[in-house]
C-alpha cells in the first residue's frame, strides 16, 4: 500500500509512468513538449520538411534573364545576348563582331539601274548645258557693245527676240507712263460701186479684250500691234516721213496689220474691197499717284497719219486667195 501511495502523486492512465506518452518528464519539459510536438495527422509533414531540408538549395534565375535550369539544355539568355536583343533594362546590346546587318534601302537615283543612272546624268547635263547657253545669251543681248556680240549679234538675236526680249522701259529713270491707242480706219469700195469710209476701229483695245482674263495670251494679241507702232515711230520724223528703208519696211507692216484686222471685223462687208487705210494714235498721260505731287495734262494727243493706199497688198491677198481656192478645188 505504501508503494502505491508513493505514486500517488503522479499522474494516472494514459499520462501515467506506464501510459504510451513515454517515461516521466518535468512539468515545463512536459509542456514544452506538447507545445512543439505535431499532432498526429501532421506527421507527414514533418516528414518532407524533413526531405527537404537534406535538399540543397538552388539558385534562383530572374524570369526576366529568360533561363530555366533544365538538365543537358543550353541557356537561351546567351543566344538572346548573341542577336542584339534587348536585356531585362530594355536596352538594345550591340552585334558581337561579324555579324552580318541588313543593308539600308537605298533612295533617289542610286535606286535606279545603272541604265536609268546613265540617262538621268545625261539629262541633268544637256539641262545645264542649256540654261548656261541661255543666261550668256540674255546677258550679250543686254551687255556694252563688245567682241562677242559684233561677230555674233545675229546669233544673239535670233535666240532673244520675240520671246525673251528684254528691255529697260519698266527700270529706266523714266518708264512709259503713257496709254497709246492705236485706231484705224478705211475707204471701201462696196459692190454697186460706191465709196464709203468706215469708221474708227481701235485696235489696241481689241487686243486688251482679248488678253484680258486670258491666262495664256498669244505673242501676237500682246506685241504685234504695239511693236509694229514703236517701229514706225522710231523710223520716222516729226512730219511722219520714212527715214531711210526701214520707215518705208514699217509702213507695208503697219498696212497689212490693217488689212488684217479689218477684214477679220467685216469692215468691207459683202463684196467690198478695202481700198486705203487711215492709221491715227491717242496718247493719254497716265494719272501719278497723290503721294507724288507731279502735275500732268489729262488731255490726249492725237497724231493722225496720211492715207495710205493699199492697192498692192490687196491685190497679193487676192491672188494668194484665188491660189488657195485653186488647190482647194
Amino acid at each position: 500500500m505504501d508503494a502505491y501511495d508513493k505514486g500517488s502523486d503522479a499522474r494516472q492512465g494514459q499520462d501515467g509512468p506506464g501510459g504510451p506518452a513515454g517515461p516521466d518528464l518535468p512539468d515545463g519539459e512536459a509542456d514544452a513538449a506538447e507545445t512543439t510536438a505535431p499532432e498526429a495527422d501532421g506527421a507527414p509533414q514533418a516528414a518532407g520538411a524533413r526531405e527537404a531540408a537534406d535538399v540543397p538549395e538552388v539558385a534562383v534565375v530572374p524570369e526576366a534573364a529568360g533561363t530555366a535550369e533544365v538538365a543537358g539544355v543550353p541557356e537561351v539568355a546567351g543566344a538572346a545576348e548573341a542577336a542584339g536583343a534587348p536585356d531585362a533594362a530594355g536596352a538594345v546590346r550591340p552585334a558581337p563582331p561579324g555579324t552580318v546587318q541588313p543593308a539600308a534601302p537605298r533612295t533617289g537615283v542610286a535606286a535606279l539601274s545603272p541604265r536609268y543612272q546613265v540617262g538621268a546624268v545625261v539629262a541633268l547635263a544637256v539641262v545645264a548645258v542649256a540654261v548656261c547657253a541661255h543666261i550668256g545669251m540674255v546677258f550679250l543681248h543686254l551687255a556694252p557693245s563688245n567682241t562677242l556680240t559684233k561677230q555674233h549679234g545675229d546669233v544673239v538675236d535670233e535666240w532673244v527676240f520675240p520671246e525673251f526680249e528684254q528691255n529697260w522701259k519698266l527700270f529706266a529713270p523714266n518708264p512709259l507712263q503713257q496709254n497709246v491707242s492705236v485706231q484705224v480706219r478705211a475707204e471701201v469700195s462696196t459692190a454697186d460701186g460706191e465709196i464709203r469710209t468706215t469708221g474708227w476701229y481701235d485696235l489696241s483695245a481689241e487686243d486688251g479684250r482679248a488678253i484680258d482674263g486670258n491666262p495664256l495670251p498669244s505673242h501676237t494679241q500682246q506685241n504685234e500691234l504695239r511693236r509694229a507702232w514703236d517701229f514706225f515711230v522710231a523710223s520716222h520724223d516729226s512730219d511722219d516721213r520714212p527715214v531711210g528703208l526701214r520707215g518705208t519696211l514699217s509702213e507695208t507692216y503697219l498696212r497689212r496689220i490693217a488689212l488684217l484686222r479689218l477684214d477679220r471685223d467685216g469692215a468691207a462687208g459683202t463684196g467690198g474691197v478695202v481700198e486705203r487705210v487711215q492709221y491715227r494714235s491717242r496718247t493719254t498721260n497716265v494719272e501719278p499717284p497723290p503721294w507724288s505731287g507731279e502735275k500732268v495734262s489729262d488731255r490726249p494727243t492725237v497724231r493722225e497719219l496720211p492715207w495710205w493706199s493699199v492697192s498692192a497688198e490687196t491685190r497679193g491677198a487676192k491672188s494668194g486667195q484665188a491660189a488657195r481656192e485653186g488647190g482647194a478645188a
